[in-house]
C-alpha cells in the first residue's frame, strides 16, 4: 500500500494529466446524459401513449438494455460505428446515450403517470391540446418528481463513463490504468483517480441539491 506522502507526491505531478482525462470523462457524460433525456422522454411518451404497438417497442428496448452488461453495449456500438469512421468519442458517447435513455424512460413514466389526471382533465377544459396540456402542465411537475432519480442516474451515468477506457479512450479511468502500467504503480494511480471520481460526484451532488431547492422555491 502507497504512503499518503507517495500519494499527495504523484496526485501533484499528475494532475494536468488527469485533468485533460477529466474533462473528456465530462464531456462523455454531460452529452451522454444530455441525449439520454430526450431518448428517455420519447420512450417514456411511448409507454404512456396507450398503444399496444407502441408501447412493445419501448418495452423491448429497456428489456434489452436491463438484460445485456453495458460493456457489451459500449463494445457494439464501438465496433458498429468505427466501423462507419464515426469516432470512439461518438461510439461511446451514444453507446452510454443508448444505455441511459432506458432508465431514464422509466424515471419519466413514473413521474408523468404519478401526476393526479385530474390535471389534464382541467387543461383540456380550459380548451388546450392533450400535447400543450402535456408541455405546460403535466411535464413540469413531472420533472421536478423526477430530479432526484435523475440526479441519481446522472451520477451512474458518470460513474459507467469509465468503461470508455476499454476503448481506448483517453477518460479519467484510462489515465490511471496508462500511468500505473508504466510506473509499476497501479495502487497509487487507482488511488488518485478515485478522489477525482469522489470530487466529480460530490460536484454532481450539489448541483443537483441546489436545482432542488430552486425548484422548491419556485414553488
Amino acid at each position: 500500500m502507497p504512503s499518503f506522502m507517495h500519494v499527495l507526491q504523484e496526485f501533484i505531478n499528475s494532475y494536468d494529466i488527469f485533468l485533460k482525462g477529466m474533462m473528456m470523462t465530462l464531456y462523455v457524460t454531460a452529452i451522454s446524459i444530455f441525449l439520454a433525456i430526450f431518448v428517455g422522454l420519447f420512450f417514456a411518451f411511448l409507454k404512456i401513449s396507450g398503444n399496444k404497438i407502441l408501447d412493445r417497442i419501448a418495452e423491448f428496448y429497456i428489456y434489452i438494455v436491463r438484460g445485456t452488461p453495458l460493456i457489451v453495449q459500449i463494445f457494439i456500438f464501438y465496433f458498429g460505428l468505427t466501423s462507419l469512421n464515426i469516432s470512439a468519442f461518438w461510439s461511446v458517447t451514444l453507446g452510454l446515450t443508448f444505455h441511459n435513455g432506458a432508465y431514464i424512460a422509466e424515471i419519466f413514466r413514473g413521474t408523468i403517470q404519478s401526476i393526479d389526471k385530474g390535471q389534464m382533465e382541467a387543461g383540456r377544459s380550459l380548451g388546450m391540446s392533450k400535447v400543450l396540456t402535456m408541455r405546460r402542465i403535466i411535464l413540469p411537475q413531472a420533472f421536478r418528481r423526477a430530479l432526484p432519480p435523475l440526479g441519481n442516474q446522472f451520477i451512474i451515468g458518470l460513474k459507467d463513463s469509465s468503461l470508455a477506457a476499454f476503448v481506448g479512450l483517453n477518460e479519467l479511468f484510462n489515465v490511471s490504468t496508462t500511468l500505473g502500467a508504466n510506473s509499476f504503480d497501479n495502487m497509487t494511480f487507482l488511488l488518485i483517480v478515485a478522489i477525482y471520481y469522489l470530487f466529480l460526484v460530490l460536484l454532481l451532488t450539489v448541483i443537483v441539491g441546489l436545482l432542488e431547492k430552486r425548484l422548491a422555491v419556485s414553488d
